[in-house]
């Protein structure tokens, strides 16, 4: 008995090092909003497309196919972390004209209802409307939104160009 008791006196105090030496590790999340904009800004450019009529799919098309000029295919939408929340429209490489800004259109964005919509000017429809963000990952992010009045929605989805 007497061995037990003084194994347990002498074990303690090693146990207690033991337990001392250990770094508590926090982990941060990326919150939903760093998926859309990582730490500073972050670069996507649209891919693909779909046409949802009374239910139907037109299938995913390539975005491509909705301008006119190639030039156009390769335009930037980025969105910052700032506190306006800044959103810009900008060139791609390739410029459809040699005068041509670099900045296109500069307005805002805002996450809205439990960040599950996107407000956004968009320029594809020509104005800003609420996107329901149907899916947003660290690399693709997929928006719709749905016409009532018709009961057709558009469904974008756009691949993000920052590294």
């Amino acid at each position: 008995m007497k061995t037990w008791i003084r194994l347990l006196v002498l074990s303690l105090p090693v146990m207690g090092l033991f337990a001392g030496c250990s770094e508590k590790v926090e982990p941060k999340p990326i919150t939903y909003s760093q998926l859309l904009t990582g730490t500073e800004k972050k670069a996507w450019r649209l891919v693909t497309f779909q046409v949802i009529d009374n239910g139907k799919s037109s299938g995913v098309q390539n975005a491509s196919s909705l301008f006119e000029y190639a030039c156009e295919a390769d335009d930037q939408y980025v969105f910052y972390a700032n506190e306006e929340r800044r959103f810009e429209y900008t060139n791609g490489p390739a410029k459809c004209n040699d005068n041509e800004a670099d900045v296109l259109i500069e307005d805002n964005w805002t996450l809205i209802n439990g960040n599950s919509t996107l407000e956004f000017a968009f320029p594809v429809l020509g104005g800003k409307y609420p996107w329901t963000i149907k899916n947003l990952t660290e690399n693709s992010l997929t928006i719709e939104y749905y016409f009532p009045d018709i009961e057709a929605s558009y469904r974008f989805t756009f691949n993000s160009t920052t590294k």
